[in-house]
């Protein structure tokens, strides 16, 4: 099974809400999140709980529990294509028959991300404004995955 590439969400001005958070936890509990990042990048969405969950709308939570602290890192999946290619012109005048142009067979690359989004530290169920955070950010990165992923150095 191929590994899932994961990115860490960046906001407009430059901040990544996950290593933001992760840099003030204790040693232990960012430990313990870094191997759960890990395990997405090893089972992608096939990680289930108590590992992950499915919050609603997409937005996923990675699940970590240290000393009756709960610590959750909230993700969405996002499926990007190389390109879209077109097949030509599909005006055809009404009673006729027209070949579009073949094109190369090369195939439509599509692969799938995993956006960590922002993490919490959660006393019962996550917050819905917590969700709703997650949702605007999947939704600023679908616009401009490029401009909201951190460049790896």
């Amino acid at each position: 099974m191929p590994r899932t590439e994961v990115v860490f969400y960046r906001d407009d001005d430059g901040s990544v809400p996950v290593l933001d958070w992760l840099g003030g936890l204790p040693p232990k509990a960012r430990l313990k999140c870094l191997v759960r990042i890990e395990r997405l990048r090893e089972l992608g969405n096939d990680l289930r709980r108590p590992e992950a969950d499915f919050l609603r709308d997409g937005v996923y939570e990675l699940r970590v529990s240290l000393n009756h602290v709960q610590y959750r890192i909230l993700y969405s999946f996002h499926t990007r294509t190389d390109a879209d290619r077109a097949e030509g012109p599909k005006t055809v005048k009404r009673g006729s028959v027209k070949k579009r142009p073949p094109v190369e067979s090369q195939p439509v690359v599509r692969r799938t991300v995993a956006v960590l989004a922002h993490g919490l530290i959660k006393e019962d169920k996550v917050p819905g404004e917590e969700i709703d955070r997650a949702l605007g950010r999947m939704r600023k990165f679908a616009a401009a995955p490029e401009r909201h992923t951190l460049a790896e150095e």
